[in-house]
């Protein structure tokens, strides 16, 4: 088991079995109605300086054209976020589902379209072969978790849609924009793991 697998874990757990007050959601911009379950990946890829992975849906795709994602989907028939993630890595940008190490499922995230996403939180080693689906994924790359989970990364905006204001975050990084839903996972998943804190402490003289 890795250096980094372990301490992930251990953030991951610590965190939460901590109450955290005020985590990001579009819930209110939601229809009434019972929400459509999906999961989506987030690869960390185990680097000195970790990594995670990210996606450019394709302008032509129906929902959320262009725009950066992490690898997921809808839960299909029978599935539970994890199996679902798994399969939707695999399906778009070909990652083995034996080639996760999974550290846990963090917080429900309802977006403003109507789906309830389930993060599911992994660890990948570096070189793993990805083969990506054209027909789903414009583009790979990683970023790293260092600025990911910096909060001082972000701008946060704020735009009228369905007849209110919403707050997002936006980052621009090496021409790729984030914001959005992908967004708001990120810095939920940095609030729990309090990652730049804790590596912030252990660097310090």
């Amino acid at each position: 088991m890795s250096e980094l697998l372990v301490h992930l874990t251990a953030l991951f757990e610590a965190g939460h079995a901590r109450p955290v007050d005020g985590l990001r959601t579009d819930r209110a911009f939601a229809d009434p109605g019972a929400a459509t379950q999906a999961a989506v990946l987030i690869a960390v890829v185990d680097r000195p300086q970790p990594t995670m992975i990210l996606t450019q849906r394709p302008n032509s795709m129906r929902d959320h054209p262009g725009q950066v994602a992490f690898p997921g989907g809808k839960l299909e028939a029978g599935e539970d976020a994890v199996v679902a993630a798994l399969r939707e890595a695999n399906e778009e940008l070909g990652i083995a589902a034996d080639a996760v190490d999974i550290i846990g499922v963090s917080d429900l995230y309802h977006t403003g379209t109507g789906f309830a996403v389930t993060p599911v939180l992994g660890l990948v080693e570096p070189g793993i072969a990805i083969t990506p689906d054209a027909r789903e994924v414009e583009a790979w790359f990683e970023a790293p978790l260092d600025l990911m989970f910096d909060p001082a990364s972000w701008t946060e905006r704020t735009a009228m849609w369905k007849g209110a204001e919403r707050v997002y975050l936006d980052m621009r990084y090496e021409g790729f924009r984030i914001w959005g839903v992908t967004a708001a996972i990120i810095a939920n998943l940095a609030r729990r793991l309090n990652y730049r804190a804790v590596q912030t402490h252990s660097r310090s003289p």
